[in-house]
């Protein structure tokens, strides 16, 4: 069974859909206690860091994911919620949830290139990982954002993406994983990430 966290930051209802297509038990929730308690989380949104920040800490959300990731619980982010599991968001100067060491920095991608950058991009390893098992490099998935991902550790690194320059679009550190694309809009290629991590034995990576 997969919970995913419902913390006022929208997106959840494409993710549920997603997994009942995959055949894929899941719940959404708002609680904090069945949250920590979760076998498997996606922790989604989209909208402002700060915003989602006060959300969560009001609610005890934020709490309770910092438990569940400390307990190995496997965690998959998506788009802000591949954003404020790191330290630090220049958007609205505001501390995030710091399971992984890094910022989010606002795109200024030059040469005439709008933001949000909105619309399909390929997405390219930068080490091996077991939710990209079966999905090709440069891949297509679909991205709709103004910020990205800086992790402290190039380590943290998971993919990368080319868009007036590359940077991190997939992040993870043990039993979390997080990606700026959404999967779950992103057609077969998004959905073989889910299914991947639906049966993502952690102790493998």
């Amino acid at each position: 069974m997969i919970t995913i966290v419902d913390y006022g930051a929208g997106n959840i209802t494409s993710v549920r859909r997603a997994l009942d297509h995959l055949g894929v038990a899941s719940r959404i929730s708002a609680d904090a206690g069945e949250i920590e308690g979760a076998e498997r989380i996606i922790f989604p949104g989209v909208g402002h860091a700060a915003a989602a920040m006060e959300n969560l800490r009001g609610s005890g959300i934020a709490d309770a994911l910092r438990a569940a990731y400390a307990k190995g619980t496997p965690i998959l982010g998506i788009c802000l919620g591949s954003q404020i599991i790191l330290s630090h968001s220049q958007e609205g100067d505001t501390p995030c949830l710091g399971l992984i060491p890094g910022k989010v920095l606002r795109l200024e991608p030059g040469g005439g290139l709008k933001v949000p950058h909105m619309g399909w991009n390929g997405v390219d390893p930068a080490s091996p990982h077991p939710l990209l098992q079966g999905i090709r490099p440069g891949a297509m998935f679909y991205f709709v954002h103004s910020y990205y991902t800086q992790p402290d550790n190039p380590a943290d690194a998971i993919a990368t993406c080319e868009y007036g320059a590359r940077f991190c679009v997939m992040l993870g550190r043990g039993n979390l994983a997080a990606a700026q694309f959404h999967p779950e809009k992103s057609g077969p290629v998004g959905l073989k990430l889910l299914e991947n991590f639906a049966n993502w034995e952690v102790w493998a990576c």
